[in-house]
């Protein structure tokens, strides 16, 4: 997406939002009291109106929640419309909530303004997709570009383009530097000049800028095009791809003085890692306080048991190979690692990881704790520490690590987490390695904040079912 469209289309659709949750929190107000003056707890009432508008704004910005707004369809958008105000009335109510003043706003505007801002915010999105449709294809922010290719390449050049292109570009001219393509139809675009012609068409015709793809060609030639397209004023996009793109995300920067072109696989913008990590660290100083109240009587029943440590520590592979110690109560007997070697032939899992249904190095007090997955509590103090998340992949031992893959080996590549997929998926069922892998890579493929939420209240869900770890 181009700099000036997105700037635009995230403006416009942050301000209609917040006009919406005006329109529709004030339409709550007068529906419930009928006068403003009729209000109870005045201060609080708008309090709430004040917290909605910055939910909206950092909601907008953070989440990134308007990308492909332009290509979603009615229902997608009307999805997307109903989760944003079901997360911002949910975090208004727990506000409240926290600050025991709850009980002093009005239900009744709660519902009002629930059901009125879902239909508002969609209604004025559906107007507002079509006001920039219009206003972005129209002739005056039309973006005409000309594409400047080779024969062998010609035909794919123009598919993609036609495909990902953006809505306010305009392919005005087709040019074949190296064969005589002239009158042929492309696309629906018509090849208008070849390599000795291409320059004196693009000082004649309306262009803002040219996308260059020549594989294989002489550098001066393309820097003589590039160079002289400049001076015209045209801005050059010139194709340098040297592998085929797939999913990786690609950026040009300069790095130590050299210009380079960096390919990652995964992407993640600061913004919303920001926001990922603030969250691990306000659930981090809950999970501490929560396990600084269990502790005591976790510890006594531990000691009792068995003998032994109440903790456990164990070094565990992070972030792209970081090694970091992993904390949790103690669910087995001291002699567990030692054990391990004698029971391998019992493995009931495939691949790398060790799994047993009734391990006998488990205590009694340590089937219940791991059921209930009170002996993970321990590892919030990793994340408040960043070795982990809340959410993330499964963090490998140094043993299973040793024998990864390059394939296996990007399950790393974000902090791993005390909850993910693998554990929402039903993680005591999976007996396939490569099961585990394929969910840690599908979690990472499609990260998002909403993702992490959504595992969040789904792991609640299983823990409270009793499909913690066995």
């Amino acid at each position: 997406m181009n700099r000036k469209k997105k700037i635009i289309e995230s403006y416009c659709l942050l301000f209609s939002d917040l006009l919406c949750i005006i329109i529709s929190y004030v339409a709550a107000i007068l529906l419930r009291y009928g006068k403003f003056a009729r209000v109870q707890e005045p201060e609080i009432h708008a309090l709430v109106c004040v917290f909605f508008l910055l939910f909206c704004t950092i909601y907008s910005f953070l989440l990134d929640w308007n990308r492909s707004f332009l290509e979603r369809g009615i229902f997608v958008e009307f999805v997307a419309v109903l989760k944003f105000n079901l997360f911002m009335v949910l975090a208004a109510a727990s506000v409240l909530f926290m600050l025991q003043r709850g009980a002093a706003f009005s239900r009744m505007v709660w519902g009002y303004f629930a059901v009125l801002d879902v239909f508002v915010v969609w209604l004025v999105r559906l107007f507002m997709k079509r006001i920039l449709r219009v206003y972005l294809t129209s002739e005056s922010n039309l973006v005409k570009i000309m594409v400047i290719t080779k024969d062998s390449v010609m035909d794919k050049t123009m598919a993609q383009l036609k495909e990902k292109l953006d809505i306010n570009y305009q392919i005005v001219a087709l040019a074949c530097v190296d064969e005589d393509r002239k009158g042929v139809v492309v696309d629906g675009v018509k090849v208008l000049a070849d390599g000795s012609d291409v320059l004196s068409l693009a000082r004649q015709m309306a262009l803002d800028e040219a996308f260059i793809n020549l594989p294989d060609m002489d550098k001066r030639y393309v820097k003589h095009i590039i160079y002289d397209l400049e001076s015209m004023g045209v801005v050059c996009h010139y194709n340098i791809d040297i592998i085929d793109a797939g999913q990786r995300e690609i950026t040009v920067d300069s790095f130590a003085g050299y210009t380079v072109m960096t390919y990652s696989i995964t992407h993640y913008d600061y913004r919303r890692m920001t926001l990922k990590r603030l969250m691990d660290i306000a659930g981090g100083l809950v999970g501490i306080l929560i396990t600084a109240v269990l502790t005591p009587f976790v510890a006594l029943a531990i000691r009792i048991d068995s003998p032994g440590p109440v903790f456990f520590a164990q070094t565990r592979i992070g972030k792209n190979g970081r090694r970091f110690k992993i904390y949790k109560f103690r669910s087995m007997y001291i002699d567990a690692e030692e054990r391990k070697k004698e029971l391998e032939k019992a493995n009931e899992m495939q691949g790398l990881m060790f799994k047993m249904e009734n391990d006998p190095r488990i205590t009694r007090v340590g089937r219940f704790i791991r059921k209930t997955s009170i002996d993970e509590l321990p590892q919030f103090f990793n994340i408040l520490r960043g070795d982990m998340s809340l959410v993330g992949t499964r963090p490998p031992t140094e043993d299973e690590f040793e024998q990864y893959n390059s394939h296996y080996r990007r399950r790393i590549s974000m902090t791993p987490g005390l909850t993910g997929l693998w554990q929402i998926s039903g993680r005591s069922d999976i007996s396939d390695f490569d099961e585990v892998v394929r969910l840690d890579l599908e979690y990472i493929d499609n990260w998002s904040i909403g993702l992490d939420i959504k595992i969040l209240f789904k792991t609640v869900g299983a823990v409270l079912k009793g499909r913690g770890s066995k």
